[in-house]
C-alpha cells in the first residue's frame, strides 16, 4: 500500500537517476552528522532533503547572530504553542532552524551532555546500550574539544568545542556568590555530574558558529555519492505494505519522489520528524482520523511526550559595573564590539546567548542538580526586543527534569500547515514546585555578600511578588518561556511500551526501512541544553544503520 500515489509525482531531474541506499530527511544538527557518516563508504548512495536552504548568511557565523536569525523567517520556521494554562494564557515562540546545519545553525552554541544518571535511567528502562558508560565514546568521537584527549573529551571530530571568547565581571561575582551559597566552581560541566558554575563551553572556532552543517556536512559534498537537495519539504514517506519505499517531496511548486533500497532516515526535529509520520498515517489513529489521514500504521506515541525545559526569566538591575545594555545603546560601544570582533574575533559579538551556567538543586529533595542557570549580563523584555537602557543581568533558572508532558499534532494535510504545538508547560505539582523553589533559589543568590557592592534590586518577577506557592506559580507562568529544547514527541522505547515509537535501535515499531534519528527519540529529556545529545544520538545512530545494513 502506498500512502504516496506515484500518479501524482515524479522524479526529481536534479537527482541521479535510480534508487538510494539511505534517504536523511533533514539537513539539521543529526541530519548533518548522518550524511558525512554513511556517505563514507563510497558504495553507498546517500540523498539528503533538507527543507530550508544553504548558510550562505553572514549571520549563520558570527555567534549574536541568533539575535537576527531567530524570528526571522528566512532562518526560522516561525512555530508558536498554543495559548499555555500553565503560562496564565500566554502563547510563545518556538524557534527551529530552517538552513542546513538546523537549530545547531541558530540556537545558544553551549556545548553541554547532561548527567550520567539521564542516560542510566535509559538503560534501565530497558534501552540496552544507551547507559553513559555506552554512550560516552560516541561523544568523545563526535569532538574536537579544545581541552585535547583524555577520559571525558576527544579531539579530532567534526564538533568544535571551545571556551568562551569573552568574560564580564559581574558573572565573576555571581559565581563567587553561588560558591558562597555552597556550589562549587568547575572546570567543565560535561564529565557526567554537572553540579557547579562554570563558564559555558560553546560550539564555536576561532569565534566563529560551528554548526552541523560547517563540521560534518560542507566538508563531504564534493563526495559523489552524496547528493543535498534543499527547499524541499519532505510530505510523506512511501509505505509498500509494511515496508517504507522512499519518500515524497514538494520543491518549487512541484512534487517529487525518491526510492530507497536501504532505509529512509528521518531526522527533522522534534516537530519536523512528527509532522511527516503523522501526514504519512503512521500516528495515533483518532488523531489522524480527525484530519481526514487515512490510518496506514496506528502508533499512538507518534506525536506525544513532548518536554521542554521552561525557564523563569528574572531579572535584575544593577549598580557599580558594566553589562551589555549600556554598550548596546552606545554608537561608540557598538563601533568598539565591531572592532575588537574584526580584529582578534574576540568580545560580545562572539558571545553565546548566555555565558555563565550554575546547575544547583531546587531544595535538598534531589540527590542531583535539578535546575540550570542561564546568566546574562544583558537584559530585556523578550527575545527579539531591545536591550533595557538600564544595567542589569538575567537569571534564568529552568527545571532540567520536567514531569509535565505536551503534545505535536497536525491540524490538516496540508504540507504548508504549521502543527498544534502544545508543551503543557507546569502542569503537574511537581513542575509548579521545582518553579516556585527556582525563584527562591534566585532571589537568595542575588543576596549573597559578594553581589553587595553591585546593589542587585529585582526588575522582574519583582519585589511585590510574595514568597508564597501562589505568589510564585503566577509569577512563574508570567516570566517563563522556553529554552527551545523540544524532545521526545517520537520516544524510544521497548514494545511493550504503549507510547514507544523507536526501539533502542532507533527502529520505528512495526514499520521496515525506516528509522527517527533526531532529538524526539529521547525518552526522557537530558539534565541541560540538548543540542549536544542530539549530535551523539546521531553519532551512535549513524553506526547501528550501518551495522544492520551488512
Amino acid at each position: 500500500m502506498s500512502v504516496a500515489s506515484s500518479e501524482s509525482l515524479k522524479q526529481d531531474r536534479a537527482l541521479p537517476a535510480g534508487a538510494y541506499d539511505f534517504i536523511v530527511v533533514g539537513a539539521g544538527t543529526a541530519g548533518c552528522i548522518l550524511a558525512s557518516k554513511l556517505s563514507e563508504n563510497p558504495r553507498h548512495r546517500v540523498l539528503l532533503v533538507e527543507a530550508g536552504g544553504l548558510d550562505n548568511w553572514i549571520w549563520f557565523h558570527i555567534p549574536v547572530g541568533y539575535l537576527f536569525a531567530i524570528g526571522n523567517p528566512r532562518s526560522d520556521w516561525m512555530f508558536n504553542t498554543v495559548a499555555e494554562p500553565g503560562l496564565n494564557g500566554r502563547a510563545l515562540s518556538y524557534p527551529r532552524g530552517k538552513v542546513i546545519g538546523g537549530s545547531s545553525a541558530i540556537n545558544a552554541m553551549i556545548a553541554m551532555r547532561g548527567q550520567a544518571a539521564d542516560y542510566d535511567s535509559w538503560r534501565q528502562d530497558g534501552l540496552l546500550g544507551w547507559g553513559w558508560d555506552e554512550v560516552l565514546p560516541y561523544f568523545k568521537q563526535l569532538e574536537d574539544h579544545f581541552m585535547g584527549p583524555s577520559e571525558y573529551h576527544g579531539s579530532g571530530g567534526g564538533w568544535r568545542v571551545e571556551p568562551p571568547r569573552v568574560s564580564w565581571e559581574i558573572l565573576d561575582v555571581v559565581a563567587n556568590a553561588a560558591q558562597q551559597m555552597g556550589i562549587p566552581k568547575i572546570e567543565d560541566f560535561n564529565t557526567g555530574d554537572n553540579e557547579g558554575s562554570c563558564y559555558f563551553h560553546v560550539n564555536q572556532k576561532r569565534g566563529r558558529r560551528w554548526s552541523s552543517a560547517r563540521g560534518y556536512l560542507k566538508p563531504v559534498l564534493n563526495r559523489p555519492n552524496l547528493t543535498l537537495v534543499t527547499d524541499a519539504l519532505v510530505d510523506r514517506v512511501i509505505l509498500d505494505d509494511k515496508k517504507v519505499a522512499g519518500i515524497s517531496y514538494r520543491r518549487d511548486g512541484q512534487s517529487f519522489e525518491a526510492s530507497a533500497r536501504g532505509e529512509v532516515v528521518l531526522s527533522s526535529g522534534s516537530i519536523g520528524s512528527v509532522q511527516i509520520l503523522q501526514r504519512s498515517g503512521v500516528g495515533p489513529a483518532q488523531w489522524l482520523k480527525d484530519v481526514g489521514v487515512d490510518v496506514v500504521h496506528p502508533l499512538e506515541g507518534v506525536g506525544r511526550n513532548l518536554q521542554d525545559h521552561l525557564q523563569q526569566r528574572a531579572i535584575y538591575k544593577v549598580s557599580n559595573t558594566k553589562t551589555l545594555n549600556e554598550a548596546y545603546h552606545s554608537l561608540i560601544g557598538r563601533a568598539f564590539m565591531g572592532l575588537e570582533y574584526a580584529l582578534f574575533r574576540r568580545g560580545p559579538l562572539t558571545m553565546a546567548p548566555s555565558q555563565l551556567g550554575i546547575f544547583t538543586r531546587s531544595s535538598n529533595h534531589y540527590d542531583r542538580a535539578n535546575i540550570e542557570f542561564h546568566i546574562q549580563p544583558l537584559s530585556l523584555d523578550k527575545f527579539g526586543d531591545p536591550l533595557h537602557r538600564f544595567p542589569a543581568i538575567t537569571v534564568s533558572a529552568c527545571n532540567l527534569r520536567p514531569t509535565s508532558r505536551g503534545h505535536i499534532r497536525i491540524l490538516d494535510n496540508d504540507i504548508q500547515s504549521k502543527p498544534e504545538i502544545a508543551p503543557n508547560y507546569l502542569s503537574t505539582d511537581e513542575d509548579r514546585k521545582v518553579a516556585c523553589d527556582a525563584i527562591r533559589v534566585t532571589r537568595r543568590l542575588m543576596k549573597q555578600p559578594a553581589l553587595g557592592s553591585y546593589e542587585p534590586r529585582e526588575y522582574l518577577p519583582g519585589p511585590t511578588v510574595g514568597d508564597s506557592d501562589d505568589d510564585l506559580v503566577r509569577a512563574a507562568g508570567d516570566i517563563g518561556t522556553t529554552i527551545f529544547h523540544p524532545v521526545g514527541t517520537a520516544k524510544m522505547g521497548r514494545a511493550s511500551d504503549p507510547l514507544a515509537v523507536v526501539d533502542e535501535r532507533l527502529r520505528l515499531h512495526g514499520l521496515r526501512g525506516i528509522r527517527v534519528v533526531d532529538a524526539s527519540v529521547m525518552p526522557t529529556i537530558t539534565s541541560g541544553n540538548t543540542n549536544t545529545p542530539t549530535a551523539m544520538i546521531a553519532m551512535k545512530g549513524s553506526e547501528m544503520i550501518l551495522e544492520d545494513c551488512r
